[in-house]
């Protein structure tokens, strides 16, 4: 869609021109000086970026992409690594399909591309994990391609920008055309970042600081007094609640059952209590026989498509326990809540609260 060039070509280069003075300092990200003066930005360190990134904030990332960084430097050191102890790394920042992903993605690369990675979108959409908007963002970042880029902070301006009042997601393909025909041939990678950040920091969704955005004179949501009202999304049905349990069992000693999670599925790969389903009415599912006790708390906790509620019982694990398929003893050193997901630590610290060591 290059034929739909803006009719004003200077929106691109005010926008760089703030970028140049005001863009956010991220630790995957090469400022616009020093790639002006000739560094160019690490497509693995962009990859990382971008797949984290995905439903989650760049203030939750940040730690994440140091941890992981700094353990697996090179896509060749990711490729190689455990899936557990990946998958362990990732524990807490929730959609772990990405996680299982982020290791397809890095052992097709390097064991099939020699780890490099591909610099079109048409390539890189051929990858595992990544989809049409980390193929635009990689692409424009890591290889300077003229793509579009349109996150949720992208489609914002556009619409503030042309006062566009459709509801997201239908109008989703106006909002990119708009900003498709906004995308400079001339540092695209720059522009795909300052637009992103001027939704971030400027064009927030609330209380946005229109009177110092360098396009608040086209902007015009701003002249026609709608900015607070866009953009406007089609309400979201209300989430369904489940029910599950959860078992948790200690040993004398101080060891834990755990269960891992098979690959497909919610929590695909992690470690996890051993619990029932979760439904509207779940099937007690222990794992053995025992006096098992309510904990008389609850743990609540809300994914994309529903909330669920779990109770957690109680009971202590028989000493010589043998686990089965899919069960792991982890002893007392050797557990760390921290490697499991939210959902799990939760109940986990609930047990805490109610059995202080």
């Amino acid at each position: 869609m290059r034929d739909m060039k803006s009719p004003i070509p200077s929106l691109s280069d005010e926008l760089l021109s703030w970028y140049d003075s005001n863009a956010r300092i991220l630790p995957w990200r090469v400022s616009p000086q020093d790639h002006a003066a000739g560094v160019r930005p690490d497509p693995y360190r962009i990859w990382m970026s971008e797949v984290m990134l995905q439903q989650t904030t760049v203030a939750a990332v940040k730690d994440y992409f140091h941890r992981f960084t700094a353990r697996w430097p090179t896509v060749g050191d990711l490729a190689a690594a455990r899936d557990a102890d990946v998958m362990g790394e990732w524990a807490g920042l929730g959609y772990y399909a990405r996680a299982r992903n982020l290791l397809k993605c890095a052992r097709v690369v390097a064991g099939d591309l020699g780890g490099v990675f591909p610099d079109s979108h048409d390539a890189l959409l051929t990858l595992p994990g990544i989809g049409p908007y980390t193929a635009a963002a990689i692409a424009s970042i890591a290889f300077d391609q003229p793509e579009t880029v349109l996150d949720g902070n992208v489609e914002r301006v556009m619409a503030r920008l042309h006062d566009i009042h459709a509801p997201l997601p239908g109008s989703k393909s106006l909002l990119k055309s708009h900003a498709t025909a906004l995308t400079p041939d001339t540092r695209p990678g720059d522009y795909a970042q300052a637009v992103m950040d001027l939704g971030a920091t400027i064009c927030t969704p609330k209380s946005p600081a229109c009177g110092i955005c360098p396009w608040r004179a086209p902007c015009q949501a701003r002249r026609n007094g709608t900015v607070a009202e866009l953009p406007k999304k089609t309400p979201k049905m209300p989430k369904p609640t489940r029910h599950g349990i959860a078992y948790l069992a200690r040993s004398a000693e101080g060891a834990w059952l755990l269960e891992r999670r098979p690959d497909k599925g919610l929590l695909g790969g992690m470690l996890g209590w051993p619990g029932s389903d979760w439904s509207e009415a779940p099937e007690p599912r222990p794992p053995f026989n025992a006096d098992w006790q309510d904990l008389g708390a609850e743990v609540r906790h809300t994914f994309t498509h529903f909330h669920l509620i779990l109770r957690i019982q109680t009971a202590e694990l028989p000493a010589g326990y043998n686990p089965k398929e899919g069960e792991e003893v982890q002893p007392r050193h050797g557990f760390k809540p921290g490697d499991l997901p939210t959902v799990m630590r939760k109940a986990f610290d609930l047990w805490r609260q109610a059995s202080p060591e």
